[in-house]
């Protein structure tokens, strides 16, 4: 490891050089209060920033070990460093001047989720020292380098980051015990969630509503959330102490209302509910079961050797429909295998809009039997399925119904959105429904789909072509000349998530497709590789980049089933 006066040195002897002298820099070099590692370096200034990294000991930055003693805490705490490092480093954003991309800072922006990235860990493996990544231009004129601007980047800008951002002596010492005892709070709900039977819990006061349709942020003078008195519990948190609010209860839950009274606008809020928020989000205290997954219909999407027999069979071109591929899904088609795909993902949870649904596979009501046959209709819809997913497959489902009366018959709780406030409304709907009797069904028998889709190895060696990613958006990635798209994987929150996403894809074409192991093996492979040494085993260089965040097994399994080879 050099020194920083080495650095200065070399920085000096390159300058007005071409911009390749900058390689040079590649290495560690030692710091008054930090370590400073040049990862990478770009090609032009033109070209993707350079990956630099800062490792302080806790020597220095000397945040108490309470702060990070379970994996909540330490997402929790990681999260609030990047939000305070990502502040102060976008001050000096594009303060250094020159061409291309001279002069850009940049780190991971922080939603209103609390994730864990790699843009700040952790690393326990070394006496707990805090690890920043982030990136930056350096600074050329044209393509000769212009370094008197790198070393202002290097020698005043980021020393006052860290001093300000990232040292336990210089931190909102309040803000950062307030972030910790959230998440315990959050923690403790969740575990909570399992002792009292419940899928999910909205505390009284929750703002639910967001500020627009392009923000995330609470809105402004929003009803609160209050709870039904049937509804209502009472937890006792570690640190905020007493809170209530409405517990829905396992099994099957009904959400009714008017149109624009709240009922998207609660499914979304339990939807996110999957991740814990930062405080001020106003959704702080809704908490859902962390493997619930959005079931959808995705028209158009590719759908290979599924078994979808629970809910499509007999088809009359006699397809099997116990390995069932498609590269057109219908609507139908593709709600029935994004089901069954999430049952193997291991969800205990379906959340469903009837919006957002294929009509035909969520019900059919008494007319259209009477005009079409069940023995000429092979979609079993999901009214059929519901109870037994939850009685034997411990499925609880939570939907958002606004024009078929069928699922007041089969549901457990029904709970009408008025004017944003909910109302339990089980016991009235009930006595109504012996008047609207539904009509007798016949599904074929209950069974628990099993995965027949596996990774078959490429035919051929694949060359770099093949393994180039290519981050779209949020929505999707391509992978070599395949494209990959995840608009309907509504739970994903984070360009970041996406992006690993995309990089676990290729690790499991390239290391684990042997033509034996299914998608949920190779899924269930690839989150426990994350969850014991996080990213590190998936790159094929000595560094790990920031602009990653971790994603759950549920996208894991989703993403994984929507590549088509």
């Amino acid at each position: 490891m050099q020194s920083s006066s080495e650095l200065r040195k070399q920085l000096m002897a390159i300058n007005r050089k071409s911009y390749p002298a900058y390689k040079c820099l590649k290495g560690s070099y030692r710091f008054d209060d930090y370590t400073l590692i040049i990862d990478h370096v770009q090609g032009d200034p033109f070209a993707s920033p350079s990956h630099v990294t800062i490792r302080i000991p806790y020597s220095v930055h000397r945040f108490p070990c309470d702060y990070y003693q379970n994996a909540d805490a330490k997402t929790a705490f990681t999260d609030f460093l990047l939000r305070r490092f990502y502040r102060q480093i976008s001050q000096y954003s594009f303060q250094a001047k020159g061409s291309g991309k001279s002069g850009l800072l940049s780190v991971s922006g922080c939603g209103q989720e609390v994730l864990a990235r790699t843009a700040c860990q952790l690393d326990e493996s070394k006496k707990n020292d805090l690890v920043f990544r982030f990136h930056i231009g350096f600074p050329a004129n044209g393509r000769t380098i212009n370094s008197p601007e790198l070393i202002r980047i290097l020698f005043d800008f980021l020393p006052v980051c860290v001093e300000k951002a990232c040292l336990y002596r210089t931190c909102d010492k309040t803000s950062l015990r307030q972030a910790f005892e959230l998440s315990q709070d959050q923690a403790f709900i969740r575990s909570e969630l399992k002792r009292l039977h419940l899928a999910a819990f909205v505390a009284d006061g929750s703002i639910l509503p967001r500020l627009s349709g392009v923000s995330d942020r609470p809105m402004k003078e929003s009803v609160p959330f209050s709870s039904p008195d049937s509804l209502r519990i009472r937890l006792s948190l570690p640190y905020k102490g007493e809170i209530t609010g409405m517990g829905i209860k396992k099994g099957i839950t009904l959400i009714v209302g008017g149109g624009y009274h709240g009922k998207s606008t609660l499914l979304k809020a339990l939807e996110l509910g999957v991740y814990n928020h930062i405080a001020g989000d106003g959704r702080e205290y809704v908490i859902t079961d962390d493997s619930a997954v959005k079931l959808r219909s995705e028209d158009g999407r590719c759908v290979k050797n599924v078994d979808i027999s629970l809910f499509i069979n007999d088809l009359p071109n006699k397809k099997d429909t116990s390995s069932f591929s498609t590269l057109d899904a219908s609507g139908s088609t593709s709600q029935a295998a994004g089901t069954v795909e999430a049952l193997e993902a291991g969800s205990h949870l379906f959340l469903i809009d009837e919006d957002t649904s294929a009509t035909n596979f969520m019900v059919r009501d008494t007319f259209m039997q009477q005009v079409i046959s069940r023995d000429k209709e092979p979609i079993t819809p999901f009214l059929e399925r519901v109870r037994d997913l939850y009685e034997k497959a411990d499925v609880s489902t939570i939907l958002v119904a606004g024009s078929s009366g069928a699922f007041f018959h089969v549901a457990d709780t029904i709970i009408q959105m008025d004017c944003y406030r909910p109302v339990d409304i089980t016991a009235s709907v009930k006595r109504l429904c012996s008047g609207y009797p539904l009509p007798p069904s016949l599904p074929t028998p209950f069974h628990i789909p099993q995965s027949r889709r596996v990774f078959c190895r490429s035919a051929r060696k694949m060359d770099y072509k093949d393994k180039k990613i290519r981050l779209r958006s949020k929505d999707g990635f391509s992978l070599g000349k395949e494209e990959i798209d995840l608009r309907y994987v509504e739970q994903l929150k984070d360009t970041e998530q996406t992006a690993s996403l995309a990089l676990l894809l290729g690790y499991a074409k390239e290391h684990l497709a042997d033509g034996k192991k299914t998608i949920p093996e190779i899924a269930a492979l690839l989150y426990q590789e994350l969850q014991e040494n996080g990213f590190s085993g998936f790159f094929f260089h000595s560094y790990i980049p920031g602009g990653y965040a971790f994603p759950r097994l549920q996208e894991i399994h989703a993403c994984l089933n929507r590549y088509r080879e």
